[in-house]
């Protein structure tokens, strides 16, 4: 093996050395955060499915993006593992070997030459640039000098004059690429590897959709002991107020992000120019970790109307605040739509720390939204956050017959939710009561048992009122007897289903257009076709919280109608700006989300919009002008229904 040939292999193995001492530096940091419970071992087992299947099923969403990542990723940690080998004999001296780590570094500076092309002359919008821009040129000189000196090496020695100088160049692109490993792009490699191993939501990668939020320990500030100024106490503090309060696998998870943009391209607050940006949020959590931070490096877009903050921070200083490093507007700016969650190739859980940092505010510091204060107040004294008698609730099904639940129990329990009380909603349970009649449901309601769910108290931070009355409903629950629970609202829907049953509620929960599915594909509600176009607006807490996105359009279909898809439909579907209590947050921005989402039901050229959630309706209701004729699919069902010759002649019969 020629000088060059053994250099390569020993310069790979210094660079190996350094970029563990970087790596232990942010490991360092990592560990000031809270413990969590890992299975490493089945985390490490899985990593090469989570890493090679589920990152590049969200990474080949972009084609171009995924060849990239695959030529510069793939031929990096080939081609440096590989020339680490050559330091056996045998390996070294064989030409062939040399071969392979030619072709590997070939393939890197393909990679990072598509980097650059991608970059360079005018960088997307939604990528970052300061380090980023430089990250190119360091992938490509590491590679090509590798390169060189594994040519020369496969050929025998025929290259050398060419290989001293690839070797410098190796040395000057592989240094590089190793100091951007504590706070550049490269953190995102071992940072990305480490929070696949560690993901704090694993079943993730099983194809469970895990989206209900994790209880909060209540009991925790019921702990004896005094808060002093800069001492923490283990376990006290409700919410997240500073990076240390972040379980430690969270962090590696910020730390984890490439600063794509496609969360921030996804938000509904971005393009609402709220001033929240799901990337610049994460970079801000991952930079307050830092001793001494500031967001100064951070070279993506900004907030939309950024809110003035000092921009700095520490693994125990406050978070957010005008001192700090996220301004509260930022947080409730925040419609917990998880399209975010959805787009992110690394996996990051930005609702979670969302929704963690909001609960510090609301319980700790009672620093809520005006306009949210009176209804969490009514919440928790009323059980309804505007104060309204429970009893109330079945108020839009006068001249209709509403059966009480008693001992007897029934089939379908149904849950009517907050939506009950608004006269446009009511519609919609009105068409739904009549469409179970006529197919024979045998179902019933639980009056004014019913309290509500808690979804609004819990997206807003009150974890506390949401617990309560999460208790109190399950305990209402179960002194009845039923098979199912149907709702015609996907919050109450998700919070039933999956967030009630960390305290103990486990029930069947269904969606109303599910079971319509259900009940015309049985035959039991007759339809005759609807001759229109139809486009649909997927609500955000049924189809990308609870994965069903097939019955609604099933049901569509089987209606006759002409279904359109929007450009974002399904699980990538926009958000109507109606959830996470962001109507009463009520966040000054440029434009209104359901403006937005309107106009892209109105591009289909579709003349009903058909919906499937209470917020939807009345989010998207709310906008004026010439625009599609909003309608919920139950009301679509029952006007087929009674279009239907056998419904017209049962009508002329009685």
């Amino acid at each position: 093996m020629s000088a060059p040939g053994l250099g390569l292999p020993l310069l790979v193995l210094a660079l190996t050395v350094l970029a563990g001492v970087m790596v232990s530096r942010r490991i360092a940091l990592w560990r000031v955060g809270r413990p969590a419970r890992v299975d490493w071992t089945r985390g490490l087992l899985a990593l090469p499915k989570r890493y090679l299947v589920d990152v590049h099923h969200v990474v080949g969403r972009d084609p171009y993006a995924a060849r990239m990542h695959a030529l510069a990723a793939g031929g990096l940690l080939a081609g440096s593992g590989l020339a680490l080998l050559a330091l056996v004999p045998v390996l070294g001296a064989s030409r062939l070997f040399w071969l392979l780590i030619a072709l590997a570094f070939g393939m890197a500076l393909a990679g990072g030459f598509m980097v650059g092309r991608r970059r360079l002359p005018v960088r997307p919008a939604r990528l970052s640039g300061g380090r980023f821009q430089r990250l190119p040129f360091l992938l490509a000189a590491y590679a090509a000098g590798a390169l060189l000196v594994a040519l020369d090496a496969a050929l025998g020695g025929h290259l050398t004059a060419l290989s001293w100088p690839g070797l410098v160049l190796a040395a000057a692109g592989g240094l590089g690429l190793v100091l951007q490993l504590d706070t550049g792009p490269m953190r995102h490699a071992f940072a990305g590897a480490l929070h696949l191993v560690a993901h704090p939501r694993p079943a993730r990668f099983e194809g469970v959709r895990e989206t209900a939020l994790a209880p909060l320990d209540l009991d925790a500030a019921r702990l004896p002991g005094v808060r002093l100024p800069g001492v923490r106490l283990p376990g006290v503090r409700l919410g997240i107020a500073e990076p240390a309060d972040f379980a430690w696998n969270r962090l590696v998870g910020f730390d984890a992000c490439i600063q794509c943009g496609r969360c921030e391209v996804a938000c509904p607050a971005f393009a609402a120019g709220q001033p929240l940006n799901p990337k610049r949020l994460i970079q801000d959590l991952a930079s307050a970790l830092q001793p001494g931070a500031t967001n100064a490096t951070y070279a993506g877009s900004p907030y939309p109307h950024a809110r003035e903050v000092a921009g700095i921070g520490g693994p125990d200083l406050p978070l957010v605040g005008t001192g700090a490093m996220i301004h509260p507007d930022t947080l409730w700016s925040c419609t917990t739509c998880r399209a975010c969650v959805e787009e992110c190739p690394m996996m990051i859980e930005h609702v979670d720390a969302i929704v963690g940092m909001r609960r510090f505010q609301t319980l700790e510091l009672g620093a809520v939204p005006e306009k949210a204060a009176a209804p969490l107040s009514e919440l928790r004294y009323a059980d309804e956050p505007q104060g309204r008698a429970l009893s109330a609730r079945t108020d839009f099904a006068a001249g209709l017959e509403l059966p009480r639940i008693g001992p007897r129990g029934a089939e379908i329990l149904l849950w009517l939710g907050e939506g009950a009380y608004d006269l446009r909603h009511g519609r919609t349970l009105r068409a739904l009561v009549a469409l179970l009649h006529r197919a024979g449901v045998d179902f019933a309601v639980l009056g004014d048992e019913e309290r509500d769910c808690g979804d609004l108290a819990r997206r807003l931070g009150d974890e506390a009122t949401f617990q309560r009355l999460a208790r109190a409903n399950i305990s209402t629950l179960a002194r009845h007897s039923f098979r199912r629970i149907l709702t015609a609202d996907p919050h109450a829907l998700h919070v039933l289903r999956n967030e009630y049953r960390a305290f103990g509620g486990v029930f069947e929960v269904i969606h109303h257009t599910a079971l319509l599915d259900e009940l015309v594909a049985a035959g039991r509600l007759p339809l005759a076709p609807l001759a229109r176009a139809v486009t649909y607006h997927d609500p955000c807490y049924l189809g990308r919280y609870n994965g069903e996105i097939d019955a609604p359009r099933r049901l569509i279909d089987r209606l006759g109608l002409a279904r359109v898809e929007m450009e974002r439909a399904g699980r990538r579907s926009m958000c109507c700006g109606g959830g996470g209590g962001a109507p009463l947050s009520d966040i000054e921005g440029e434009r209104r989300i359901p403006d937005i989402r309107m106009a892209q039901a109105a591009a289909t050229g579709a003349g009903t919009l058909a919906v499937a959630c209470p917020q939807c309706t009345a989010m998207l209701e709310g906008v004026t002008g010439a625009r599609p004729e909003v309608r919920d699919i139950a009301e679509l069902v029952l006007e087929a229904v009674e279009a239907a010759p056998s419904a017209r002649h049962a009508e002329l019969a009685s």
